[in-house]
């Protein structure tokens, strides 16, 4: 009934930030440990009590055939995520503003304040804080799309609970702490954590409708698929595939810079640069293990090329293969998107060589995904990630 919380991790992290030499990124991260998670916690897990009180539906709500959308992190999974959630009233998914909110008392408090704020005073605050944000994400949104009420990442939902990746982002901590290997965890560990994530999962499915499907989006969840089949038995995949001379650039540039912007220096984010590239050559691989020894799981690959070349046609093949229903109105809105893609362009370009890893070695260990999707062949791309 509570909200699940990683006591684990946060006593590890409060030790973190407690022994932290950096003066900018020890001040942030005491800030973040030693007062906003003491005070955010037990207000969200007083909320999330409040929840099967009174919503008792949430006690008999299942979670019935969830899509997850995973991959390399920049390998097309916003995008893919972005374009399946314009199909009306086909999912339930989270916005970014929604994963610091986890309690569904607290979203209907704030939807009806947003309804207030539409009808009685001409959406004045809406408007303000759609200002605020895009001058807040201007200088990033072109390498990825961030917006408090656009579709997020769902992990982050547990970040007050001490269990997202969203506190990597924040600290270059990938030495110490570990959000990816779940399937790697201990039994009852891995088993308390998706329980705690499938009742948020419940709690936005009785927000949005509970006969809708859940739609997820997180490169995390590479590490996770085999947890993830555990505990949703019926889950479908969407597995995203780029080349990794693209993909992988692209992200460590993504998350170096934004440590940069935090006030972290290169020195001390250097060796996490060098775990998350290999935890990048894990990612590209181990779903497919996964999904390849459960027959009975539904679940497609996209190539991130054909998904920019021709959006529609992509994504109604992955309806035929999961077993979703295309509507003509969705088919509509699809065409629509395919001519805005045929005119984006992006113009960031990375290379292996900046962040010290050898394309050789790279192309000997994905050698099988390599001669799969024929990125031998090619020149990599821009290493941003169109329209998202």
């Amino acid at each position: 009934m509570f909200m699940f919380f990683d006591f684990k991790n946060y006593f590890r992290m409060v030790k973190l930030a407690i022994r932290e030499k950096d003066r900018r990124g020890r001040r942030m991260a005491r800030i973040m440990m030693l007062v906003v998670v003491p005070i955010m916690a037990p207000i969200h897990a007083i909320f999330c009590f409040l929840d099967y009180i009174l919503f008792p539906r949430l006690w008999r709500l299942k979670v019935k055939e969830p899509v997850f959308i995973i991959g390399q992190a920049r390998s097309g999974t916003t995008l893919m995520h972005r374009l399946m959630t314009h199909d009306p009233n086909q999912y339930s998914y989270f916005l970014a503003y929604e994963m610091f909110f986890p309690s569904l008392t607290e979203k209907k408090i704030f939807r009806f304040l947003g309804r207030i704020d539409r009808k009685l005073l001409g959406a004045k605050f809406h408007k303000k804080l759609t200002a605020k944000e895009d001058k807040v994400f201007e200088k990033t949104r072109d390498v990825h799309y961030t917006g408090i009420y656009s579709p997020e990442e769902d992990d982050f939902v547990l970040t007050f609970s001490c269990a997202s990746g969203m506190w990597i982002v924040l600290f270059p901590y990938m030495d110490q702490l570990d959000f990816y290997y779940l399937d790697e965890w201990p039994k009852k560990r891995r088993q308390r954590w998706m329980g705690g994530y499938q009742q948020f999962l419940r709690r936005q499915l009785l927000l949005n409708g509970k006969d809708r499907t859940h739609l997820s989006k997180n490169p995390t969840f590479n590490g996770r698929v085999e947890a993830l089949i555990e505990e949703f038995p019926d889950a479908r995949f969407v597995v995203m595939a780029r080349d990794p001379r693209e993909a992988i650039p692209s992200l460590l540039k993504m998350l170096k810079d934004s440590w940069r912007r935090m006030g972290w220096k290169d020195e001390r984010t250097e060796e996490s640069i060098q775990i998350l590239a290999r935890q990048s050559i894990h990612s590209y691989w181990y779903p497919f293990k996964v999904l390849e020894n459960h027959p009975q799981t539904k679940w497609t690959v996209v190539d991130y090329r054909e998904l920019v070349g021709s959006p529609k046609r992509t994504i109604e093949a992955v309806y035929e293969k999961l077993g979703l229903e295309m509507t003509p109105e969705y088919a509509s809105i699809l065409e629509e998107e395919e001519n805005r893609a045929r005119k984006h362009k992006t113009e960031h370009r990375y290379t292996l060589d900046e962040f010290g890893i050898d394309a050789d070695a790279l192309r000997e260990e994905l050698a099988d995904l390599f001669e799969q999707f024929g990125w031998e062949n090619q020149t990599p791309m821009p290493a941003g990630e169109t329209i998202g």
